[in-house]
């Protein structure tokens, strides 16, 4: 049967008539729904203003992490986008979403938010974990991994950490037999586990506990208090929120006043580090056969394939203050809060020395070979991490490209922020979040070796992925050594006008409100205590 034209002329007229008129008012709505399928809302947050986003809100709402915090809760989400000028910041408190950042999307989220404080700490960018992704980054991550923070080195600077957790028994030893306001035996333990931390990493970097003199106690002198306190005034304000660094016209300006804060500390860390460091360079260009004794010979012994110097001294001196940033926070702030909470629970510290005593005995001192054997005290490590971090947010993460994570766009450029607080208090993860519980981490999951990782990120201890920590064996051994002396090598008490330690957290940081005062009793024979 043939079809004349005028009639299929017709048919495709009524076709578009149609269309017209029954299709035409549904087309908006069809082309919203596509668009939606291709490209997904931003994850929930505050409506932003024109411009500057949610910076008045930022700025009326100090400290910033903790507006974050309740923004987040009260929305009853457990990721958000905040906008700070041009910029998506994307807090994260929820495991399984921050595991698709950090290793589903871990390529994608492989870079670092730059900003002033960023750009005079690294020298512009010239170092590892605070740089963007790239050959920089490349070139000095495969530095510290394979030169600096491998299996053979960690063995070859046993002797020198040993010789730290000897001081740190001496030291303790030694302010147990004193009186502090009025109290024997009062101990800051703060102090004593910032120094020990500190003077481990200057002993594996320059192969030296002291900038100065020293003392006869074994405690730090002015110059090692000065230097510990400019690594802690650079971990507070290195990725502060500040107002200059997310609008670029004012960064100069330095608004919240940040960068100066930084500079001054910088310039005192320098004021130690860079005559040592010039020194070295000297007698490594005087005597080529030299033995590396630190990491600070290792750094300038480094060839490239023409066998000139690998590093600049530029490149030298800035990574060495980025790892003195990432050695010294974590494993002093971890036993602060630890020990805190176990003299308010008498049972966990009783707990941890039966087991020091079982593995160790009392004739001798922990070793770092007595470490797997000791899964209580690690225990007491690992929760001290989940619930007492030091930072509220792990180092940003910037996305490279447009993606899509938890069915959420995530644009390119955005800040994620893992939070370690969200995450190690999540109450749909751990079972009494609030509680100090070292007994909820000795599973059946972790066989019979606890370990202070986390791949999971239920909590932040040394992050995952390509951004994550490559110094974990350092870290894990810093910290436990840290615990197993001092628990095994006295007993812990209030002191005598204080009935229950006050876990309060600090007003504008989530450590102690108040250092750690503890009265400290040796346990073991007095020969042990001394050097």
């Amino acid at each position: 049967m043939e079809h004349s034209p005028s009639l299929f002329l017709s048919t495709l007229q009524s076709l578009w008539l149609f269309v017209i008129i029954v299709l035409k008012p549904l087309i908006p709505s069809l082309i919203q729904k596509w668009s939606k399928k291709q490209k997904p809302k931003l994850p929930p947050g505050p409506k932003p203003w024109p411009m500057v986003g949610n910076l008045p809100e930022m700025f009326a709402n100090k400290p910033v992490h903790r507006w974050i915090h309740n923004l987040m809760k009260q929305m009853n989400t457990e990721i958000a986008c905040i906008r700070l000028g041009n910029t998506y910041v994307i807090p994260v408190t929820c495991p399984t979403i921050a595991k698709q950042f950090l290793s589903e999307q871990d390529a994608i989220f492989a870079s670092r938010y730059v900003n002033t404080c960023t750009d005079l700490v690294t020298s512009g960018h010239v170092t590892t974990v605070l740089v963007p992704y790239g050959d920089q980054w490349k070139k000095m991550k495969k530095i510290l991994t394979t030169a600096l923070l491998s299996s053979h080195k960690h063995l070859w600077l046993q002797n020198r950490r040993t010789e730290e957790a000897d001081n740190l028994m001496f030291y303790v030893y030694n302010k147990s037999k004193s009186v502090n306001n009025g109290v024997a035996g009062l101990v800051n333990i703060r102090s004593v586990a910032k120094h020990y931390c500190g003077n481990v990493i200057r002993k594996i970097l320059f192969n030296k506990r002291y900038f100065g003199k020293g003392r006869k106690d074994g405690g730090p002198g002015f110059e090692e208090e000065e230097h510990v306190d400019s690594i802690f005034i650079l971990l507070k304000y290195v990725y502060a929120f500040s107002i200059s660094d997310f609008i670029p016209p004012l960064r100069r300006l330095d608004l919240d006043g940040h960068q100066k804060k930084v500079r001054e500390a910088l310039n005192v860390m320098k004021k130690y580090h860079d005559p040592i460091v010039q020194e070295r360079v000297k007698q490594w260009n005087d005597t080529p056969k030299m033995d590396e004794q630190d990491w600070l010979d290792i750094l300038i012994s480094l060839k490239d394939a023409d066998n000139k110097p690998l590093l600049t001294m530029e490149e030298i001196s800035a990574q060495i203050v980025e790892v003195l940033m990432a050695a010294v926070d974590n494993p002093s702030n971890a036993f602060e809060w630890a020990l805190a909470e176990m003299i308010n629970q008498p049972n966990l510290l009783q707990r941890a020395i039966e087991e020091l005593d079982s593995v160790v005995g009392k004739e001798r001192l922990v070793q770092e070979s007595d470490i797997p054997k000791l899964n209580f005290v690690k225990a007491c490590a690992r929760e001290a991490f989940r619930l007492h971090p030091l930072a509220d947010f792990n180092v940003p993460h910037v996305s490279m490209s447009d993606t899509t994570v938890g069915n959420y766009f995530i644009p390119n450029g955005s800040h994620v922020l893992l939070s370690r607080k969200g995450l190690g208090r999540n109450p749909k993860v751990w079972n009494e979040p609030l509680k100090f519980k070292p007994e909820r981490h000795l599973t059946s999951d972790n066989g019979s070796n606890v370990v202070l990782t986390e791949p999971n990120l239920r909590f932040i201890s040394f992050s995952t992925g390509r951004r994550g920590c490559p110094g974990v064996m350092l870290g894990t051994t810093m910290t436990v050594m840290l615990f197993a002396r001092l628990l095994h090598g006295f007993t812990w008490t209030a002191p005598p006008n204080v009935s229950k330690i006050n876990l309060v957290e600090s007003n504008n940081e989530i450590n102690l409100a108040e250092p750690l005062m503890a009265v400290a009793k040796p346990r073991l024979a007095p020969q042990l205590y001394h050097l």
